[in-house]
C-alpha cells in the first residue's frame, strides 16, 4: 500500500515537472503576474490634453488592454499635459512607480529630444520599457497639404511659381515647423512658415478662412481633426515625409528623401524622421520587474493585432500598423548612433 502511494506521488511529480517544462517564458510570466494584476487598476497616462491624437488613442487602448492582461485589471486614462509631455517622460525614467501599473502614451518626438542632449530631457530612452508602437507609419505619412484652391498643383508647379505656399506652424521646435524648414532649406521648396498657432485646430481654422495655404500634418491627424476635408479631397498633398517610398494612392507625390541634395542632408532627414516610424509609442517605466514587463509587452501586441481594436481605431480616424517593443528599442538604438555633427545640425534647425 505504501509502495502504491509512492508510485502515485512519483507519477504526479513527473507530470508536474513535464508541465512546467512545457511552459514558454511568456506563459510562465503570465501565470506569475496574474495574481498581481487581478483586482488592480492600470493607469494609461497621456502627456497631452483631452481630445487630441494621443488622448484619443489612449482612450481606445484603455478600453481593450485590460482584456489581454492576466487578471483583467481595470484601466483609467490620466491626462498630464506638462511641457509637451516632457515632464512625464522624465518621470518614466526617474520617478514613476515601477510596479507595472502605469503605462504612458508618449509623444513620438521625445526620445529624439533626449538623443539630442536637450538639458530638459533627463530620461534615457534606451533604458525605458518599450511596449511597442501602434503605428510604424506603414499606411501613414507626414504630408505637406494645401487647400485645393491653392494655384500650384505639385512641388514642380510651386517651385516654378512666383507665389510661395504659406504654412501654419505651432510652437518653436514643433514637428510641423521643423519639416517646413527641412522642405524650405534642404529640399528647396518655396514655402514660408507662420509660427505661434496654439495647435493644429487653429491652423485648420486659418486655412478655412484663407489666411494660411496649408500645413504639414499626418494623414491620421487629418482623419481625426478634419476627416471631411480629406474625404471630399479639399486638401492637396504636395510632398510626404516619414516614408521610404511613395504612398501607393499618391504615386505622383514625392517623398522628402527624393528631394535631398546630398548625403549630409539625407542623413539629417533620416534622423529627423525617426519619430514617424514609432509614431504612436506606448512605454512603461525603466527597470520594471521582468515578468510584468513581459506581460505588458505581450498584452500590448495582442491588443494591437486584434481586429476589433484596430477597427475601433480606424473608426476614430487612427491608422494602425503596429510594431513591438523590441522594434521600437532598435529604432532608438540606431538613431543613437547618428554622428554628432548630424545631430548638432538638426539641433540648430530646431532652434531656428
Amino acid at each position: 500500500m505504501i509502495f502504491r502511494d509512492r508510485a502515485i506521488n512519483t507519477s504526479a511529480l513527473a507530470a508536474a515537472i513535464l508541465c512546467a517544462a512545457s511552459l514558454t517564458p511568456q506563459t510562465a510570466a503570465a501565470q506569475a503576474a496574474a495574481p498581481f494584476y487581478a483586482g488592480k487598476t492600470l493607469s494609461v497616462v497621456v502627456g497631452s490634453t483631452a481630445g487630441g491624437y494621443y488622448d484619443t488613442a489612449g482612450r481606445v487602448i484603455s478600453r481593450y488592454l485590460g482584456n489581454h492582461i492576466p487578471g483583467n485589471p481595470a484601466t483609467v486614462v490620466k491626462n498630464q499635459p506638462t511641457a509637451g509631455g516632457l515632464a512625464l517622460a522624465n518621470r518614466l525614467g526617474e520617478g514613476m512607480e515601477r510596479d507595472g501599473l502605469s503605462i504612458v502614451v508618449m509623444s513620438r518626438a521625445l526620445p529624439q529630444l533626449a538623443l539630442l542632449g536637450d538639458v530638459k530631457a533627463t530620461f534615457d530612452p534606451l533604458k525605458l520599457t518599450w511596449l511597442g508602437s501602434l503605428s510604424s507609419y506603414k499606411n501613414d505619412a507626414y504630408l505637406m497639404v494645401v487647400n485645393d484652391t491653392f494655384p500650384s498643383k505639385s512641388i514642380g508647379d510651386l517651385n516654378a511659381a512666383d507665389r510661395k505656399a504659406i504654412l501654419g506652424g505651432t510652437r518653436a521646435g514643433s514637428t510641423n515647423i521643423t519639416f517646413a524648414l527641412i522642405a524650405r532649406d534642404l529640399a528647396g521648396v518655396k514655402v514660408d512658415v507662420v509660427r505661434g498657432f496654439p495647435g493644429a485646430n487653429e491652423i485648420w481654422l486659418a486655412m478655412e478662412r484663407g489666411e494660411m495655404d496649408g500645413q504639414i500634418v499626418d494623414i491620421s491627424a487629418i482623419m481625426v481633426g478634419r476627416p471631411n476635408l480629406w474625404a471630399e479631397k479639399k486638401l492637396r498633398p504636395l510632398m510626404a515625409f516619414g516614408r521610404t517610398e511613395r504612398l501607393p494612392e499618391y504615386p505622383d507625390v514625392p517623398i522628402g528623401r527624393e528631394l535631398m541634395k546630398n548625403a549630409d542632408d539625407l542623413a539629417l532627414l533620416e534622423f529627423a524622421e525617426l519619430p514617424f516610424f514609432m509614431a504612436l509609442p506606448v512605454v512603461a517605466p525603466a527597470d520594471l520587474p521582468p515578468e510584468r514587463a513581459a506581460i505588458l509587452r505581450k498584452a500590448f501586441m495582442d491588443m494591437a493585432l486584434d481586429t476589433t481594436f484596430r477597427d475601433e481605431m480606424m473608426r476614430v480616424g487612427i491608422l494602425t500598423s503596429p510594431i513591438d517593443g523590441v522594434a521600437v528599442a532598435e529604432l532608438i538604438r540606431k538613431a543613437s548612433l547618428t554622428p554628432m555633427p548630424v545631430r548638432e545640425r538638426f539641433r540648430k534647425l530646431l532652434a531656428d
